[in-house]
């Protein structure tokens, strides 16, 4: 397993007052009901209106209960945008579009996906969860059996070792964000500790390594380092509160906080304790990368820290001058973001953004930052710290240390161009 490259700041990229940033300047009461008029249009307000001068909604009654909560159909373009392999329909992948988002915590719904031969339909009646290899006593589980372990809850982002690979290509993709970075989704998953079952079967002391399979088509088998299966890993069987939808693991899955999605693996059927990793298909031929030096980066089990400026962004143009707020989110699997920083001059100067709380380990975390744009060329970037030290790259120097053909674990900073008309475009610098 190769060592985490750490990149510190150069001199020159010490903080400092990017052009138009202030982060106090929406934090003034006063700034913030004198700048009303600019940030949007005016309405004239009328004290008495007449009652034929409201709205229908406000004159007649609204539809009835439902049996389960539907999004409003004038937000039907929030939705995930599927990018399928067009000879294995179940090859794929489908967006979260971070761009129409807010929070920390991604709708169930528009979780992203990745699935290799597409989504099982599980009876959860004969589903069942094995347990063997390096162990004293061989478990089965049955869902009902493991509805009746404690649980425990891990907030926790999951992100596909993919997202974000367009980065690799020598031009910049011009396409929405979440449609580029969108394989990175936040969810409070509920579940049973894995130590705890493990502990139970009883493990043996040659045992290292576990082996995690997927009750899919595809009979997904990855390889997890039995330290971290016993430290933080779940079997989660509930997302956001309810129990997980199909495309996400239905009836159960592994969670593995802050490590890439492969290894969380959905569908979960068996585990089992070995000493050596399995070194399959999916940690041999993918997930694995070929360094400039012409050695194999593999077993690069952790997201690292990685930040990204949902607004503005491409799709998201400035009709005229005046005060924005720019707005991102980070994430690090290597625990809490320390802080953003935020420039608009390409990387000459910085200023911190405000986080917004709470800010967790291995979850998304919001950032925000006023800026008074005048009409001038600008580029947009954000850079985010994380509390081990680690500081997201350039793109110049993740290419230096991994080379120009990667595929994984793309992180490096995402710049946007603001053209002198308002244009958003993803450039690189």
């Amino acid at each position: 397993m190769g060592k985490r490259q750490r990149i510190t700041l150069r001199q020159d990229q010490r903080l400092a007052g990017s052009e138009g940033l202030d982060r106090r300047l929406f934090l003034k009461r006063g700034l913030v009901l004198g700048s009303v008029a600019a940030l949007g249009p005016s309405f004239k307000v009328h004290a008495e209106p007449d009652r034929e001068a409201f709205p229908t909604w406000m004159r007649e009654p609204g539809r009835t209960f439902s049996n389960y909560g539907q999004p409003s159909p004038h937000e039907k373009h929030a939705i995930r945008w599927i990018s399928a392999n067009p000879l294995a329909e179940g090859n794929g992948v489908s967006w979260t579009p971070l761009h129409d988002l807010a929070g920390m915590i991604t709708p169930n719904s528009l979780h992203f996906e990745r699935h290799h031969n597409g989504v099982p339909a599980i009876d959860p009646q004969q589903h069942r969860l094995q347990i063997d290899g390096l162990v004293r006593k061989p478990l089965i589980f049955s869902l009902q059996a493991l509805l009746r372990y404690p649980r425990v809850s891990r907030l926790c982002f999951i992100e596909c070792g993919g997202n974000s690979n367009a980065g690799w290509r020598p031009r910049p993709i011009q396409s929405r964000i979440g449609y580029f970075h969108g394989l990175v989704s936040c969810s409070e998953w509920t579940g049973v500790p894995l130590s705890l079952l493990l502990q139970e079967a009883g493990i043996d002391a040659r045992a290292g390594w576990l082996i995690a399979e997927g009750a899919d088509a595809a009979g997904i088998s990855v390889s997890l380092p039995l330290a971290k299966a016993l430290d933080d890993v779940i079997v989660a069987l509930y997302q956001n509160g309810e129990r997980i939808r199909p495309e996400n693991g239905y009836p159960m899955r592994l969670v593995v906080p802050g490590w890439e999605g492969i290894v969380n693996v959905k569908w979960l059927r068996r585990l089992k304790l070995v000493s050596e990793p399995l070194m399959s298909r999916y940690e041999t031929a993918k997930y694995t990368d070929l360094l400039p030096n012409g050695k194999a980066r593999q077993f690069s089990f952790q997201m690292e820290a990685k930040s990204l400026i949902t607004y503005p962004s491409p799709g998201f143009d400035l009709p005229e001058h005046g005060l924005y707020e720019i707005r991102g989110i980070a994430w690090s699997g290597a625990g809490r973001i320390s802080r953003v920083d935020v420039s608009v001059d390409g990387g000459e100067s910085w200023t911190a953004a405000e986080l917004q709380g709470p800010v967790l380990p291995a979850c998304l975390t919001r950032f925000r930052l006023p800026w008074r744009w005048r009409g001038q060329q600008a580029i947009l970037l954000s850079r985010a710290v994380d509390e081990s030290g680690y500081v997201q790259p350039t793109r110049q120097s993740l290419i230096e240390a991994r080379g120009e053909h990667g595929y994984y674990h793309y992180n490096a900073m995402v710049s946007w161009q603001v053209s002198v008309k308002g244009w958003v475009s993803h450039v690189y610098v």
